[in-house]
């Protein structure tokens, strides 16, 4: 595992790119003996937002290529649905379960401090703009080595592998749904390493998820001469500096926490031209999905005040979400005796606070709805900074510690409650 993890850490690719990870994972799974579905089969694109053109995609087919990628294995994934679903039969009856992995990574640029475990003992990201600094590195190696030891079948029911693309930005979730990705499942485990807990424990559950809304804006205005006649410009850089102010401000609410962020603006193209575009990036999230509904509402407007106070046009786009979600508690249960039967446990929690997103909620829901039940797990990974930061690493004695939770999860099925 920590051999697959250092791989992985090193071919680092962003949301709906991901193809050297997802035709590497692929080979494995069929070579393990999985029936395995990729390309159109594993995601539904149609009607996701924000995805990737021409030119980002050729950019990644080449890289991929060159890190070793079958072309025509390529091929099935290159527009982007590099998700891959892989199914076995365990041989004795029992229920439908999955695991939900997911695969990409961050636009960041790694740290090359000596004292960075990656850039120090030689597995460093191989591209120098994107990094795997969330864990998902090492929750693919996790899911590879699941996939290996149940290989050998013996356990109840069947097993299904969700290898899903595009977390960061919540998209991939939904796209997998649309695919049919948790039909008939009645189990679901998502796993995440990390998220401020040390190796050698364990959550069975987690709590605290944040709606989240992404939105992008795009302000349309006209240049002008800064100087001569800056009267004939319509400033929309102005207008998005504005709306970035005004967003800032928006009210807290008593129902629920919240969280506002604008991570990028963009625009102009010289000190003496009116800037005539501009381009916002924010993220809205809230502990409660009506909350964070009424924020886009309200983020909606501050962002058409900004606009018409400077005359500029204003485009909205929602690029992106994950919703809130409950883990079960025979799930977390079933999690939480896998856990302690380990000798490298230390510590189980039954609860840990997420205080983040993950559109690993959308499927957890999904599985619900049908009857089904569903947890979050996270296993402690002791990070030396935190998650989306340069310098992010893990323990890797949390990979082993994960793989044998959730083996021991699926090879004992959950108890019907009294």
């Amino acid at each position: 595992m920590v051999g697959l993890r250092r791989l992985f850490h090193a071919h680092p690719e962003t949301a709906f790119t991901e193809f050297w990870t997802s035709v590497t994972i692929a080979a494995e799974l069929r070579r393990l003996g999985y029936r395995v579905l990729t390309g159109a089969d594993a995601i539904d694109l149609s009607g996701v937002p924000a995805l990737p053109g021409p030119r980002e995609l050729a950019r990644a087919v080449e890289r991929a290529r060159a890190w070793g990628a079958d072309d025509d294995e390529l091929r099935v994934v290159r527009e982007g649905h590099t998700a891959v679903v892989a199914e076995l039969d365990g041989g004795v009856p029992g229920p439908v379960t999955a695991v939900r992995v997911d695969i990409d990574a961050l636009p960041l640029a790694e740290s090359a401090e000596p004292g960075h475990a990656p850039a120090r003992e030689g597995f460093a990201s191989r591209d120098p703009e994107v990094m795997h600094a969330c864990g998902h590195d090492g929750h693919i190696a996790v899911g590879l080595e699941l996939a290996r030891r149940l290989a050998t079948g013996g356990f109840p029911g069947r097993v299904r592998l969700l290898f899903q693309p595009a977390e960061e930005g919540g998209r991939g979730a939904r796209a997998m749904l649309g695919a049919g990705a948790v039909a008939g499942v009645d189990r679901l485990y998502a796993l995440h390493l990390g998220l401020g807990l040390p190796a050698g424990e364990v959550a069975a559950g987690t709590s605290g998820f944040f709606a989240n809304a992404k939105l992008r804006v795009a302000f349309a205005g006209r240049q002008a001469h800064a100087a001569h006649a800056p009267e004939e410009g319509r400033n929309a850089l102005l207008a998005a500096a504005q709306a970035a102010l005004g967003l800032h401000a928006l009210p807290r609410f008593a129902a629920a926490d919240t969280r506002v962020n604008v991570g990028m603006l963009r625009a102009g193209t010289a000190p003496n031209i009116v800037a005539a575009d501009a381009e916002l990036l924010l993220e809205l999230r809230a502990t409660a999905g009506d909350v964070c509904d009424e924020l886009a509402r309200r983020a909606r407007a501050v962002l058409t005040a900004a606009g018409a106070a400077h005359e500029v046009g204003v485009r909205i786009e929602r690029i992106g979400a994950a919703t809130t979600a409950a883990c079960d508690p025979a799930a977390v249960r079933a999690i939480a005796a896998a856990a302690r039967s380990l000798p490298a446990v230390t510590r189980v929690h039954t609860d840990h606070r997420f205080g983040a997103s993950d559109d690993a909620t959308f499927l957890m829901r999904a599985v619900q709805e049908q009857g089904g039940r569903a947890t979050f797990l996270v296993a402690g990974a002791s990070s030396p900074a935190p998650h989306h930061s340069p310098a992010f690493d893990i323990d890797e004695a949390c990979l082993g510690i994960a793989a044998d939770t959730l083996e021991r999860a699926i090879r004992a099925p959950e108890k019907e409650s009294p």
